[in-house]
């Protein structure tokens, strides 16, 4: 039985309730299950920050088991950086801690008076004084919450998130991070400081069945090449390959190469690495601690990710490798998305190139790692240029004026990760359609670039061979439109995606298999349909709010400018030939309108009627 629990940060009070089967299997459980009660929490009219705004943390049905690589928790809460459905996702023992002590979801709704803790047991959920954890950093605070509850799972805020930036991340787990959309702003707006779920033992041994599945699937993690360099370096190895073909976004996007290569690849940051790390159970583990150990970058910190790498390196022209390591944990402490904060530095430094915003303590020139630094610093404080800077991109722009648009790298308010969607063109239509905004694990459409042609074959037979060849954009709505719904059904079971919608070293079938040996019983065809399903309740979510066609949509840049690419001798022009015909075709795929809304007849037959009746 599936149960959640809804907690009133204003007065302290706790609802507990189960969740009935028929909602369970539309939903399944995580993104699913959290998408279901923000859309009955936080209905349109209520206010984006403070008390009006729930915040969701849930864990899938296959946290907690010794199912791998199923260790992901979800955030769930309305963006106050985009004003749309907003979540974040991340690793660690939180998601499966989560369901060890009962709860596949709780909410946090209302606003304490004074700094607070959730405390989540197996006996119950309090909320307990955190007013001596109020400004200390992300590490700090997980460490003295640790001295009080031993082997708990700690998810929390820095003083980034406790001043309401836009972007601010939670961490959890010693470094991982739900960082996208601004859910940190969301724990400061409600003086919530942290969320501690303390250790309870698992309830009871799975059946033999499962436990063979889950042994036949790690089997076959294992021994999946495509993940083979993602053990051995972890993300950074992605680096080298993106700028070979050009997918490198380089200064704010208007390049996708660097000259500078061998500093920031993942052999320039093996010297720092001290530790290899993995989430709960999980048999990849691709995670990492490093170390500079002297000189004005001395630190120790989780990662740096692949996607933190490009955005603190390359996005701002900056080729030193200690300087980004050392960005990567001013970031982690002081509780900022690396993401949103490279790629609003990387818009900052444009608008200074061409005149439109200057300072007289930060030299705002390209490929300063020290002026990366002491912005980070002045975000998270909300201090001098940082207070322009901490609402992100979009609004950054909003208020530097017109000509300050062209250089605004965002979609929805939230700012383009590091895939060039020129290159990679069904990323760059999903960067457009995202729900939460310009992201890349909505969709995560790898089957093209790495050229997954199984999956192609069993999936998108109609679509072979073109649907492989990744500067053919006919079926990119197709895949991406697949990958959407595997991803959905990834989250919504607490499943990594480099397991599945990555490297598509599991199938839908197995996932299918190993819930129906839980005795859920269920098909890929069902948990596809689950994912459609999800995906279309939070576009739902958005119209309700007044989003359309008209966001989705990329800048200028990347439907005008041409990008340039070097390969070996010869220079190669990308371009996004017809990006309005991917979009139609995305929609028609969809059953949704020409402005992007969801049909009443494509509801109904997604068991999704009470959403046409406004229920």
């Amino acid at each position: 039985m599936t149960r959640t629990a809804v907690v009133d940060a204003s007065s302290g009070r706790v609802r507990a309730g189960d969740v009935g089967e028929r909602e369970s299997r539309r939903f399944l459980g995580g993104r699913g299950l959290a998408a279901r009660m923000l859309y009955a929490l936080a209905p349109p009219e209520a206010t984006i920050s403070d008390a009006n705004n729930v915040l969701i943390l849930s864990s899938g049905p296959l946290n907690g088991t010794p199912w791998p690589a199923a260790a992901r928790y979800h955030l769930t809460f309305r963006s106050p950086l985009t004003g749309l459905y907003g979540y974040a996702n991340a690793g660690g023992k939180l998601g499966p801690y989560l369901a060890h002590a009962g709860y596949d979801a709780v909410a946090i709704a209302g606003q304490a008076q004074t700094p607070v803790t959730v405390v989540v047991g197996r006996d119950g959920i309090r909320l307990e004084p955190a007013d001596d954890l109020w400004g200390r950093t992300t590490s700090e605070t997980e460490t003295a919450l640790l001295k009080k509850y031993p082997n708990a799972a700690v998810a929390c805020i820095g003083p980034a998130g406790e001043r309401g930036v836009s972007f601010a991340s939670v961490m959890n787990d010693g470094g991982r991070a739900a960082a996208r959309t601004g859910g940190g702003a969301v724990f400061g707006g409600k003086n919530v400081k942290a969320v501690v779920v303390e250790h309870c033992e698992s309830r009871g041994r799975p059946p033999k069945a499962f436990l063979d599945r889950s042994k036949a699937a790690t089997e076959k993690l294992l021994n999946c090449r495509l993940l083979d360099d993602l053990r051995q370096y972890g993300t950074p190895y992605l680096t080298a390959l993106k700028n070979e073909i050009g997918d490198l976004p380089t200064r704010n996007h208007r390049e996708g190469q660097v000259p500078f290569i061998d500093r920031i690849d993942a052999h320039a940051f093996e010297p720092y690495r001290r530790e290899r790390k993995g989430c709960y159970g999980c048999p990849i583990r691709c995670g990492r601690i490093s170390a500079v150990d002297a000189g004005p970058y001395q630190c120790v910190t989780a990662g740096p990710e692949y996607e933190t790498i490009d955005s603190l390196g390359p996005q701002c022209d900056c080729s030193d490798t200690e300087g980004i390591v050392y960005a990567n944990m001013l970031c982690n402490e002081l509780g900022l998305d690396t993401l949103s904060t490279g790629a609003t530095i990387a818009f900052a430094m444009e608008c200074h190139e061409h005149g439109l915003l200057s300072d007289k303590e930060v030299d705002l020139t390209w490929g300063r790692p020290d002026a990366v630094i002491e912005l980070i610093r002045r975000i998270a404080r909300r201090e001098g240029i940082g207070e322009l800077l901490a609402g992100g991109v979009r609004r950054a722009a909003s208020e530097l004026g017109p000509a300050a648009r062209e250089f605004a790298m965002e979609v929805k308010g939230l700012e383009i990760p590091s895939q060039e969607g020129r290159v990679a063109k069904a990323f760059g239509l999903g960067h457009a359609t995202s729900n939460r905004g310009a992201d890349h694990l909505y969709g995560l459409p790898t089957i093209d670039a790495a050229g997954i042609r199984g999956a192609a074959e069993a999936y998108l037979a109609h679509a072979m061979p073109s649907v492989l060849d990744p500067d053919d954009e006919q079926y990119k709505p197709d895949l991406l439109v697949l990958s959407e719904h595997y991803c959905a059904v990834a989250d919504a079971l607490g499943v990594c995606k480099f397991s599945t919608v990555e490297s598509w070293a599991l199938y839908p079938e197995d996932l299918a298999e190993a819930l129906s040996s839980l005795g859920f019983r269920t098909s890929p065809t069902e948990l596809l349909w689950a994912g459609e399903r999800i995906v279309n309740l939070e576009r739902v979510y958005n119209v309700r709010i007044g989003a359309g066609s008209v966001d989705d949509r990329l800048p200028a840049r990347f439907l005008k400018d041409p990008l340039i690419v070097r390969h070996g001798d010869r220079e190669a022009e990308h371009r996004l030939y017809d990006f309005p015909g991917m979009l139609a075709r995305y929609y028609e795929l969809r059953g949704w309108t020409e402005n992007g809304i969801p049909t009443a007849e494509r509801l109904r037959a997604l068991d999704l009627g009470e959403l046409v009746e406004g229920r």
